[in-house]
């Protein structure tokens, strides 16, 4: 079948069976196939969306275009946790260490971010000397010593769903559950792991803005893991403020390693305690999530946590220092405290402003080409509900030089906060789990 007849049929509705959809698949990815009958094929994807068999193959298809990280030799249950991002956003730093503690492992491939801050491998990089695993082989003895497994993604990896993410990005479907999902769900797929656990941000400062959305693509995502057989739970979880309190990379690290001490914010020691009870509940360790949650506040208290992220970094040649005294990651040149206008309490605190205002510091990037600065970054004193005296410090921006950007930044920062006469209530973090 010609390339033209499977967008045909796809546009007016007809269902593509494997051998169809596989091929015109196979065919893009090997240059047969042109990025404009592509993107024609996207769009009707779009507008009609896929079935529920036509979804299985896509999946399926991109995940077998590439490499698969099997882990052959690891012995701990594994799990693979997934966030779609959001402002403040350094679960897996503290997430991994806790989940190690109840002999679990983490396997996940992570990846340098683009827009508000670094991803993972951009965080890691405030710590001096500091490299991840660069193979499978590596990855896996990593899992065996620390329990943490995080590498690079490669381009090996999927390359499918890369071609097609960047057509999907310069052609407007982007915003399609199908295609998101997929897209999701192929990488989490093409990693060995017995557990998957989706965090999906939802508000301001998130892809998704509000709750229906995100819980009609966590179904379509859950139900692709189901198709293949994995254990999938997925939490929706609040960004319209920030998570925790620090924005910015070195700054990120510091405070996970602050909340493996047991001198974290609530609300992200609440996030990071849910997802483990849940990875328990998927191991067989307990048989409610109550339970669960209940076993890994316990563990953080205790600090045994602390270890295990102590030893990852130690392998991974980076100055360990920094995780025995966290406060080693507090160095920008220069601080400014952002003072309330009025007496009162924070009404909101919109997210995506923050996180701008901290790229703009240098915390993040605009293009692929920047280059981040892991000291600078946004500490926030008072966040939604918090009861604030007029010349109180709202937040301190950590910055290295004096310019314009630092100047629309801090005027950036001072427009997402309002105010209220009134008691404002604090908003929940976990808005809802499946």
């Amino acid at each position: 079948m010609r390339a033209v007849d499977i967008i045909i049929k796809k546009r007016d509705h007809q269902e593509l069976n494997d051998t169809e959809l596989k091929a015109f698949l196979q065919s893009y990815l090997s240059g047969e196939v042109t990025d404009y009958q592509m993107s024609a094929f996207l769009m009707a994807v779009f507008l009609n969306g896929l079935t529920d068999h036509e979804l299985k193959t896509l999946t399926e298809t991109m995940r077998d275009s590439g490499h698969q990280i099997r882990l052959e030799g690891v012995s701990r249950f594994l799990i693979d946790k997934h966030s779609t991002g959001g402002v403040g956003d350094k679960t897996s730093i503290a997430l991994a260490p806790l989940l190690s503690t109840f002999g679990i492992g983490t396997a996940k491939m992570s990846g340098k971010g683009l827009g508000h801050t670094g991803g993972t491998l951009d965080k890691f990089d405030a710590i001096p000397g500091f490299k991840f695993p660069s193979s499978e082989e590596e990855m896996v003895k990593s899992i065996e010593h620390t329990g943490i497994g995080i590498m690079g993604q490669t381009d090996n990896i999927v390359p499918l769903d890369k071609k097609l993410y960047a057509l999907r990005d310069v052609t407007g479907t982007v915003n399609s559950y199908p295609l998101i999902a997929s897209s999701i769900m192929s990488k989490k797929l093409a990693v060995r792991s017995d557990g998957i656990i989706l965090d999906v941000k939802v508000g301001d400062g998130a892809f998704m803005k509000n709750l229906e959305d995100a819980q009609q693509l966590a179904n379509i995502m859950r139900g692709i893991g189901e198709m293949f057989g994995r254990k999938v739970h997925i939490v929706l979880s609040g960004m319209e403020h920030p998570l925790g309190n620090a924005i910015g990379n070195g700054l990120e690290v510091f405070e996970a390693v602050q909340s493996l001490h047991g001198q974290g914010p609530k609300d992200f020691e609440e996030l990071i305690t849910t997802i483990t009870g849940i990875a328990l509940l998927q191991k067989g360790d307990v048989t409610t999530l109550e339970e669960g949650i209940e076993k890994a506040t316990e563990k953080l208290k205790s600090g045994e946590a602390v270890k295990a992220l102590h030893d990852f970094v130690e392998d991974c040649g980076g100055d360990a220092s920094y995780i025995t005294d966290p406060n080693k990651f507090i160095t920008a040149k220069f601080t400014y405290d952002l003072k309330a206008p009025q007496n009162g309490y924070v009404s909101s605190l919109k997210a995506e402003k923050v996180g701008t205002s901290a790229m703009m510091l240098g915390a993040g990037r605009e293009t692929k080409e920047d280059i981040i600065d892991p000291a600078v970054g946004i500490m926030l004193h008072k966040k939604v509900g918090g009861k604030v005296q007029k010349g109180d410090t709202l937040a301190t921006l950590h910055y290295n030089k004096e310019n314009q950007k630092l100047k629309d930044a801090i005027t950036l920062l001072e427009s997402a906060y309002t105010f209220s006469d009134t008691a404002i209530e604090t908003p929940n973090i976990i808005l809802d789990i499946q």
